[in-house]
C-alpha cells in the first residue's frame, strides 16, 4: 500500500510526495480479518450510524475557447442523485468522473475526519466517567473546535490550548473554539513541549488526570482504572472532576476505529463493494485519518489507497455545489480529477473522502481580503 500526500503548489510553492511504510497490520485470512473487525467495531459510538452521502463528480473538457478557468479547459458537474439508498455501484463510469464521500456534511461545525476520530473516542471517555478533556492545536485548529463542540453536546468541558496569540478578530474555527470551549492561548516556546504543557494544564484543573491511551489500555486489558481515575487521591466522591488528555489532532489509537468503521460502510455491496480496485484520496495532517483508512482497507481487501486558491474553490462550488478549502481538500480534488481521467476506461473507481475544512475559508477571507 502506498500513501501520497499532495499540496497545492500555488499555496505552498512546493509539491511534495511522501511515501510511508505500510502500517504493520496483518490480516492473513478472511476469518482473522472478520474477527479483528468484530472486536474493533464492537463498541459504543458517537455517531448513531456510519452512513454518509456519496456523490459522483463528472469531469468534462470545455468545447469553447472563450475562457479557461483555474483548471484550464476542465469543468465539473455533480452528476449524482442524492436520494438516500441509491445503489452507487449501478452508477455508470463510462466517462471521466470520481466519487466524493461527503463526510463534510456529517456535522455543521465538526469536520468529517474529526467526527470520525471522535466516533470511538468520546464514548470511551464517557464510559470512564470523564468530566473534562484537555487538548491542543493551532489558533485555527479544526481539531480543537471539533472537541469543543462535541464535548459541549455531551455535557463535558473542553479545555483548549491554542498556539500563539489571540487574534484581533475571532473567526472560523477559532471563534467556534471560544464559543464552545475554554480557550487558553499559549506562547510558542511553551507549546513546543506539548506533553508537559498538556499535563500541567490538566493538573491545574483539579481532580484526577489520565491520558486517553491509559483508558484505552485499561479497556483493552479488561482492567479496572478505578484506583487511577474513578477515585481521586484525596478520597473525594466520584462526582469530582476527571480530566482526560487528548493528543494534538486526536493522534491517538482510539481514534482509528472510527475510520475503520467508515471503510466498512463503504465496502458494502450497494456502495463500492470489495471486489473492485479503489483509489482513495484523503487529506491528512497528523496522519491518523490515513492510517485508519489504511488499516480498514487492508482488513477489508480494498485495492491501492492514496491520500491525498480561491478561484478554483469558487469554480468547484459553483459547478457542483461542493465547497472545498484551498489548502487540503482542494489538493485532494485536483488529484481525484487527474486520476479519474487516467482510470476512465474500465480502471479503478476514484473515491475522494471530503473531510471538511471549509470554516477555514473565513480566516482566509479575513487575511486575504483582495482575493474575495
Amino acid at each position: 500500500m502506498k500513501f501520497i500526500l499532495q499540496r497545492n503548489p500555488q499555496i505552498s510553492s512546493v509539491r511534495h510526495e511522501f511515501h510511508s511504510i505500510t502500517p504493520q497490520v496483518t490480516c492473513s485470512s478472511n476469518s482473522s480479518s472478520e474477527e479483528f473487525m468484530r472486536k474493533m467495531l464492537n463498541r459504543r459510538w458517537t455517531l448513531m450510524n456510519p452512513d454518509t452521502k456519496v456523490h459522483q463528480i463528472k469531469v468534462s473538457s470545455m468545447q469553447t475557447q472563450q475562457h479557461f478557468g483555474p483548471f484550464g479547459k476542465v469543468t465539473f458537474s455533480n452528476n449524482s442523485n442524492p436520494l438516500l439508498g441509491e445503489n452507487v455501484r449501478k452508477w455508470h463510469n463510462d466517462e471521466s468522473s470520481f466519487y466524493i464521500v461527503r463526510d463534510d456534511l456529517l456535522h455543521p461545525l465538526v469536520n468529517g475526519n474529526k467526527a470520525r476520530k471522535l466516533d470511538a473516542l468520546l464514548p470511551l471517555v464517557e464510559d470512564h466517567s470523564g468530566t473534562d478533556m484537555v487538548t491542543c492545536g493551532g489558533c485555527q485548529s479544526a481539531h480543537a473546535a471539533a472537541v469543543a463542540v462535541s464535548c459541549a453536546e455531551r455535557g463535558l468541558k473542553a479545555h483548549l490550548l491554542l498556539r500563539g496569540e489571540q487574534p484581533q478578530i475571532l473567526t472560523g474555527y477559532n471563534l467556534i473554539s471560544v464559543l464552545y470551549g475554554n480557550v487558553t492561548y499559549v506562547p510558542r516556546s511553551i507549546y513546543a513541549n506539548r506533553e508537559e504543557m498538556l499535563s500541567s494544564h490538566a493538573n491545574s484543573i483539579g481532580g484526577c488526570v489520565v491520558r486517553l491511551n491509559d483508558l484505552l489500555n485499561a479497556s483493552t486489558n479488561h482492567n479496572s482504572v478505578k484506583s487511577n481515575f474513578l477515585d481521586t487521591d484525596d478520597g473525594q466522591s466520584l462526582n469530582s472532576r476527571k480530566t482526560v488528555i487528548v493528543n494534538e489532532g486526536a493522534g491517538d489509537a482510539i481514534a482509528l476505529p472510527g475510520l475503520i468503521r467508515l471503510v466498512q460502510y463503504l465496502s458494502q455491496d450497494h456502495i463500492f463493494g470489495k471486489d473492485q480496485p479503489l483509489k482513495i484520496i484523503v487529506d491528512a495532517g497528523t496522519g491518523t485519518t490515513a492510517v485508519g483508512l489504511g488499516i480498514g482497507a487492508l482488513c477489508l481487501g480494498f485495492g491501492n489507497v492514496l491520500k491525498g486558491e480561491i478561484e478554483a474553490c469558487q469554480q468547484i462550488a459553483q459547478e457542483t455545489g461542493v465547497l472545498v478549502d484551498p489548502i487540503y481538500t482542494l489538493a485532494g480534488w485536483e488529484l481525484a480529477s487527474q486520476l479519474s481521467q487516467q482510470e476512465r476506461k474500465g480502471g479503478a473507481k476514484v473515491v475522494m473522502i471530503h473531510t471538511g475544512g471549509t470554516l477555514g475559508m473565513f480566516g482566509l477571507a479575513q487575511r486575504y481580503k483582495s482575493y474575495f
